[in-house]
């Protein structure tokens, strides 16, 4: 018999706040050290789950700088001493005058313990918006939602990155990476890419200005959450509908 597969790392979610954030922790699982990932909402929630896993946090990784992601991390930093971890972009798009975060570029990585994060720069929401690979997991923020994705109209976004980004997920990712969101809007908390380029109407698109009027004018009025998977062909005979 092959010996099972022992991954370096755990992640647990926590699902926080009026928006139905995610807020996660990564614990390597040698050293019991913790990075938690978009801390929000209800920081002593947070700091109880660290504990329960025996796990002292050590890193703050932040995907994108809107508040519901981003309120809770004054509360962590008088808990712990953390060392902040931001893209670049996203910093300087932000202003805050962060004390002394560690400002990455995409293709960076963060050792937690030792378990290895890798940074990808993925715009489309925010300037400087950011996915963490873990090995088979990629925690997406608002890039990407399970059978959705992130606003475009919002300060700072922009749908033809948004395209782009969603376009090198399905050309540089495998196929089984397990895709955990930055908010509870469908029918499942998560999933895997294969399941997302199947069934997220905005990986359907192969057109820039198809995916631009989709995602800034046609979407929030067909669609609402909790989202389900959607076809190709399903969403084309409904968009067909609307043009009639």
């Amino acid at each position: 018999m092959g010996t099972a597969k022992i991954s370096s790392h755990t992640i647990q979610a926590l699902e926080l706040g009026p928006m139905e954030n995610f807020v996660y922790l990564i614990v390597d699982n040698e050293t019991n050290t913790a990075a938690v990932v978009d801390p929000a909402w209800d920081v002593d929630k947070i700091i109880q789950q660290a504990e329960n896993l025996n796990a002292t946090i050590t890193n703050v990784l932040l995907t994108h700088s809107h508040h519901d992601h981003i309120n809770g991390l004054e509360g962590i930093l008088n808990q712990y001493d953390a060392q902040i971890h931001i893209l670049k972009n996203e910093a300087e798009f932000w202003g805050e005058n962060l004390n002394k975060p560690t400002l990455h570029y995409g293709g960076d990585s963060i050792q937690i313990g030792n378990t290895e994060i890798e940074v990808m720069h993925t715009p489309g929401h925010t300037p400087g918006s950011t996915c963490y690979r873990v090995g088979d997991d990629l925690i997406t923020g608002d890039t990407l939602f399970v059978f959705g994705c992130g606003r475009c109209d919002m300060h700072g976004g922009d749908p033809e990155q948004m395209y782009a980004t969603l376009k090198r997920f399905k050309t540089n990712l495998p196929n089984d990476i397990v895709i955990h969101p930055g908010h509870n809007y469908a029918t499942q908390k998560s999933s895997t890419l294969k399941e997302e380029v199947e069934g997220n109407p905005f990986m359907h698109f192969t057109e820039v200005d198809q995916f631009v009027r989709y995602r800034m004018k046609v979407h929030d009025q067909i669609r609402n959450s909790p989202y389900a998977s959607q076809s190709s062909t399903d969403l084309q005979k409904q968009l067909e509908k609307l043009e009639r």
